[in-house]
């Protein structure tokens, strides 16, 4: 009996790894939402929805691109914690229309979100980047730790 407790409490700790990560917020971009060094619980693999705050991976600031495959639920724990993480809220979906730099109206393209912080003055987000493909997000933080 105990033997089979075990083993169903180590089962059900390595789906939860599967779909949960806790990820440490970095920066002022949420604030006051998330402050710097708070601790959120991410669920793996949830389709964002506008208005939820999700994290995604940074591209290479140099190319603007990815260098890594996307971050799936079977990734390794090591290609999660190699990669950096922005925690940005969804502001517009696939279809959604946004406007452009130069004032041009466009629609977000398919399979992209535009994501914002919630401190304009210092976020790095989709006003600098673009759309952010949806294979690049992480997950949607689910609640502060």
């Amino acid at each position: 009996m105990a033997a089979a407790c075990i083993s169903l409490a180590v089962l059900t700790a390595l789906i939860l790894r599967r779909h949960l990560v806790v990820v440490t917020v970095v920066g002022h971009s949420m604030l006051p939402t998330y402050r710097p060094n708070d601790r959120v619980l991410v669920r793996r693999g949830i389709v964002p929805k506008r208005g939820g705050v999700v994290v995604v991976e940074l591209p290479s600031t140099e190319r603007r691109s990815w260098e890594l495959p996307p971050p799936g639920l079977g990734s390794p724990r090591g290609a999660v914690t190699a990669r950096r993480w922005l925690v940005k809220r969804v502001a517009a979906g696939p279809g959604d229309p946004w406007t452009v730099e130069t004032g041009a109206a466009d629609r977000i393209p398919s399979g992209h979100l535009f994501l914002l912080g919630d401190n304009a003055s210092v976020s790095f987000d989709s006003r600098q980047m673009g759309p952010f493909p949806v294979n690049r997000v992480l997950g949607t933080v689910w609640r502060r730790l």
